[in-house]
């Protein structure tokens, strides 16, 4: 049975993998995201950008981890885009607060990059990669919900210090596109990209999805 490899630590895009049958693998890449991009050239798209991200986990993961002999390792990284510049995780409740205070009531992409290496008794053997972009519509929290947010910890630790699973989704009036891209890793990309690299979405299914 192929296994699917998680190289992420996001108890979200986790979730989203049992929820729809498949119980992932996870080790975490040691990869320095901030030195990833900072190498990439100039005026790189921010699609391009959220993709090398992606790739470099999956890799990381690849080259470093005991893993399962017929296994897909799957990468992803997620970034907002607002107003042309990508925005990560914020990390200190000032950067939450100010990047919240900016798309408060506004619209923003939020893009995911994905990539899936197909491994073989440890030789990668195939790789696929792409990126999804949804179009979140922000509601405008109350200054007393703001701070209450903020102050739950919660968006420090998420691209774009929102969540659309959690305590976030309350702030969100609607999105343009794919739910569970927005959470972090995309079904439908994720689908077809296991589909570039040989494997079909049954060959993962642990369990009937519910």
């Amino acid at each position: 049975m192929t296994s699917l490899v998680l190289a992420s630590a996001s108890p979200a895009r986790r979730e989203v993998l049992r929820s729809a049958g498949v119980e992932p693998v996870v080790h975490i890449s040691g990869v320095d995201e901030d030195a990833v991009a900072a190498a990439l050239p100039a005026g790189t798209s921010p699609q391009t950008v959220v993709v090398e991200l992606a790739r470099a986990k999956a890799r990381d993961v690849a080259a470093t981890a005991a893993l399962p002999a017929d296994c897909v390792v799957v990468g992803c990284d997620s970034m907002l885009l607002v107003d042309g510049t990508l925005q990560g995780k914020p990390h200190t409740p000032e950067v939450a607060r100010a990047r919240w205070t900016e798309m408060a009531g506004r619209s923003a992409d939020l893009v995911t990059g994905h990539c899936v290496l197909r491994l073989t008794d440890g030789e990668i053997t195939a790789e696929a990669v792409d990126c999804s972009s949804t179009t979140v519509h922000f509601a405008k929290p109350d200054p007393d919900e703001l701070d209450a947010y903020i102050a739950t910890g919660e968006p420090l630790q998420v691209a774009g210090a929102f969540t659309l699973d959690g305590l976030g989704g309350w702030f969100v009036d609607r999105i343009e596109g794919d739910p569970s891209s927005v959470i972090g890793i995309g079904l439908p990309l994720l689908r077809r990209l296991l589909g570039d690299v040989g494997v079909g979405i049954a060959q993962l299914w642990s369990h009937p999805p519910a």
